[in-house]
């Protein structure tokens, strides 16, 4: 059984006239494009520590099989503004796991999509962890009162925006939570 104990997170933009060959590029810009890379879904393991990529990533081998929380959007429509982003919830007891949650995004600016993947993530842990909140407050709002609960201990997020290319280049950003073996 595979439970990742570090995670790093990564982001990334590509242009090009193709669409795949951008999300290469942006892939390449978030230093992960030499691995083949396995969408996972949303859970922060136990215990996983956060660290740097810089740290991470030498750790990571060509061709290596890597899990990922993966979020990418892309455009060729001139000027149009995208995002990707990935939010984190940490639960205070280490040994309970927390969320990652992926954001894509048309015409929200990078601490709009950031705070959107965050809020996605600790709403997430707040209905596992029983943390009694209104839903209709803002994120503001709630963020307290999941921090004030002693129950979440750290939310983050981290989001890539670009706009699309002037002449129609195909445009793709991508954001990643990166588990390392």
């Amino acid at each position: 059984m595979f439970v990742p104990r570090k995670i790093f997170f990564t982001k990334g933009v590509g242009k090009s006239s193709e669409k795949l060959q951008s999300f290469e590029i942006a892939l390449r810009k978030a230093g992960i494009a030499h691995c083949n890379l396995v969408r996972v879904s949303s859970i922060f393991p136990p215990e996983c520590k956060i660290i740097t990529k810089s740290r991470g990533n030498p750790l990571l081998k060509p061709g290596q099989v890597v899990f990922t929380v993966l979020s990418e959007n892309a455009t060729n429509e001139p000027n149009r503004l995208i995002g990707a982003s990935i939010g984190l919830a940490v639960p205070a007891n280490r040994k309970h796991y927390g969320y990652l949650s992926e954001h894509h995004s048309f015409g929200q600016t990078e601490d709009k999509a950031g705070e959107y993947a965050e809020d996605l993530a600790a709403t997430m842990l707040a209905t596992t962890l029983g943390i009694e909140f209104d839903p209709a407050k803002d994120y503001d709002e709630r963020k307290k009162i999941y921090h004030m609960s002693g129950k979440i201990v750290k939310t983050t997020n981290i989001t890539q925006t670009a706009e699309g290319d002037k002449d129609g280049l195909w445009t793709t950003v991508v954001a990643a939570a990166v588990f390392v073996p």
